[in-house]
């Protein structure tokens, strides 16, 4: 996670953001230790990414690299205002042993428009991330992607109309009305009992959650998905994140979550790198699950993975079983 020390909203490159709406960045920074606070409270270990002046939406960790079986793919920004977190994100992962970081061809935000499952890279396109990343993708990880049509500007990333609830039994949930019509039967098709959120709740930015299997924080505002939540199992975890709002990011968008490696699982075939490196950092998490060491946040606050212990951080990922 990244704490929002230089949190504003100078730009537009939203709907929800709004450079004449005052923001309160004291109140930001309280709400991001809120959450941050949550996270440890409930077993989980946060890694911090340090900010830097200058770039206001660094506080969105998920949006600097996505990580899979220990391999990380920088993000490549849509927006030059936001092009600077790029190589922070790449230098800590870097400074942390990871063996295999790359920076992409191609645009692609991250986990802001990546969803992992054990069965699927859910990949969004539409409004940031390219077509052509989702190939880039699939070949430097290894695992099948699923492209998703985003069709509504509120819902510019994946990450604010899907979140994944279970990655280990592929259980999702999100707002039908951000996809287009092909999507929609496509995700009808390989998640036919996924939880579907009321527009109202995706609006409130309830599907910009993070889970770790068990528990679920969301934006408290999102009241709708309580219920449903509780019924299929899960312990909702409201959590106030509305200045944090006014840039168009929550829960998710301030967590970066580090997978790290499986044992057993195979390694893509070699590819040529690329000719220049970008990424970013997060947080890591134990699974409320297994108990096992997983990844949570860097999207939402510049965050770093440690082990579950709390120790400062590991040299390198080991190939641990995940949840």
């Amino acid at each position: 996670m990244c704490p929002p020390v230089h949190y504003t909203v100078s730009y537009s490159i939203n709907p929800w953001m709004d450079p004449t709406e005052p923001v309160d960045p004291a109140l930001a920074l309280l709400q991001w230790e809120d959450l941050r606070d949550r996270y440890r409270a409930l077993g989980h270990t946060v890694e911090i990414l340090d900010p830097v002046p200058g770039l206001p939406d660094m506080v969105f960790a998920a949006n600097g690299a996505t990580v899979v079986d220990g391999r990380v793919l920088g993000a490549r920004f849509a927006n030059p205002e936001r092009t600077g977190e790029a190589p922070a994100h790449l230098a800590w992962f870097r400074g942390h042993g990871f063996p295999e970081v790359r920076e992409p061809a191609h645009v692609n935000e991250a986990e802001g428009d990546f969803a992992v499952t054990s069965s699927w890279l859910l990949a969004g396109r539409g409004f940031r991330s390219s077509l052509s990343s989702h190939p880039e993708a699939q070949e430097f990880f290894g695992r099948p992607v699923i492209g998703l049509e985003l069709i509504d500007p509120r819902f510019y990333h994946l990450d604010t109309a899907l979140a994944v609830l279970d990655e280990a039994g592929d259980e999702i949930m999100y707002y039908p009305g951000a996809f287009s019509p092909g999507t929609r039967a496509v995700l009808a098709r390989l998640f036919p009992g996924a939880l579907l959120a009321a527009a109202e709740d995706a609006a409130a930015f309830g599907l910009n959650a993070v889970s770790d299997g068990l528990h679920v924080l969301l934006p408290h505002t999102a009241r709708g998905l309580r219920a449903p939540l509780r019924e299929r199992g899960f312990e909702p975890v409201p959590v106030d994140m509305s200045e944090l709002h006014k840039a168009g990011g929550s829960v998710k968008c301030c967590t970066l979550e580090i997978r790290p490696a499986h044992a057993g699982v195979p390694a893509p075939l070699p590819q040529a790198a690329p000719a220049t490196a970008s990424i970013s950092a997060t947080i890591t998490a134990t699974s409320a699950a297994s108990g096992t060491a997983t990844i949570v946040p860097p999207a939402t606050v510049a965050g770093i993975a440690t082990s579950a212990t709390g120790d400062p951080g590991p040299a390198a990922p080991e190939a641990t079983p995940v949840a």
